[in-house]
This record gives C-alpha cells, structure tokens and sequence, in this order.
C-alpha cells in the first residue's frame, strides 16, 4: 500500500476511507469511556467524527508507507470506573467493534442503495476494507493496541504495566513481522474475505 503506487482515485478513497476508520474506531473509545464514567477523552472533544481530532502522525504515514497503522490513543483514567479493569477493556473492545459494525452497515449500502459501478462504490469498499483491517489489526495483544487489555485482565496490573512500558519496542517488532513474515498478508487475507462477506460475494 505504497502511496507512490496509487492514482488519484484511489488515493482519494484511502484518504476517505482511513480518516472514516480511525475516527469512528477512537470516537467509539472515547464515547464508551465517558459511558461507562471517565470523562477524560470528551473533555477533550474526542467523542466526534472529526478524523483532525484522532489522526496520529506516525500512525498515518505508517499506514500509506508499510500497510498498517494507528489513530491517536485516546486518554483513558480507570480510576474512574467502577470496575476499573473490566471497563478498560470494554472501552478497548469499543474501537474494533465500531469498525466490525462501520463495515456491515457499508455493505448494506453498497448492496442495496449504491450503484455498483463509480467511484462512491469504490470508496465505500475501500473503507469496508480499511475498517476491517483496523479491527484486525487493533486485537493483537500487543501494547498499546486494544487487544493487549486481554492482557491486563489474565496478568494483572503489574505485568501490564511492564508491558506499557516496552510498547514501543513491541510494536517495532510487529512492524518487522508484518513485513518479514506471513503475519501482514494473513491480517489482509481475513480483511479481503471478511470484505467479500460483508458486500455478499
């Protein structure tokens, strides 16, 4: 997903459809968070589908360089939850599961009110595409992505706050795996099929 490689039709539908996956992905966070008693990120007027609000700019490029990336991260105080590690990760699991459902409603559209030729159909399935791959992506259990609170509810506090610790030398590493060894093709492959799926192929 070399941005060099794109014309300007598709670099507009991966524009679209990245600044539509990460805002819905973080906004979810944000919106769940404050749901569930931690006004930290509406504070800072995270809860909106302005992308300006959640684009992350290593994240970003990362994801026209090398395929994958991230939004920004957004603030959360367990503190202020009830069941502080119980409701971290739910909030956690917010972000996936607003890309998994951003993506069916899409496909709906795309079967039934969008013609199937044109470039709203190609946009729309790019972003179906980039949601899916969002949500792949974010349920590794690698700090900081959403699938390492798995993590902090099998280890405990202590192990998962070394593990926030070493997050950048992790996700270096995953970098390196998702060029270097089947990983990135596979997250791809399940984002392509589920793709299909979704628009009823």
């Amino acid at each position: 997903m070399l941005l060099t490689n794109l014309d300007l039709g598709s670099l507009l539908a991966l524009v679209v459809a990245l600044g539509v996956g990460i805002s819905v992905h973080e906004a979810a966070h944000a919106f769940v968070a404050d749901l569930l008693g931690d006004s930290t990120a509406k504070n800072q007027g995270r809860v909106t589908l302005n992308p300006l609000a959640h684009l992350d700019p290593l994240g970003t490029v990362l994801l026209f360089v090398a395929g994958f990336g991230w939004g920004r991260p957004v603030p959360v105080n367990p503190r202020a939850f009830s069941r502080p590690a119980l409701d971290e990760f739910l909030v956690a699991l917010a972000g996936p599961a607003s890309n998994l459902l951003t993506a069916a409603l899409l496909g709906l559209a795309v079967q039934w009110l969008v013609p199937p030729a044109g470039l709203l159909a190609g946009i729309l399935v790019i972003t179906i595409q980039i949601n899916l791959f969002l949500m792949l992506f974010n349920l590794i259990p690698i700090p900081p992505l959403d699938g390492s609170k798995v993590l902090h509810i099998l280890f405990g506090e202590s192990v998962y706050e070394w593990l926030q610790l070493a997050a950048l030398p992790l996700m270096l590493l995953l970098l390196v795996l998702l060029q270097s060894t089947p990983l990135g093709s596979t997250i791809a492959g399940l984002a392509s099929t589920l793709t299909r799926f979704f628009l009823g192929q």
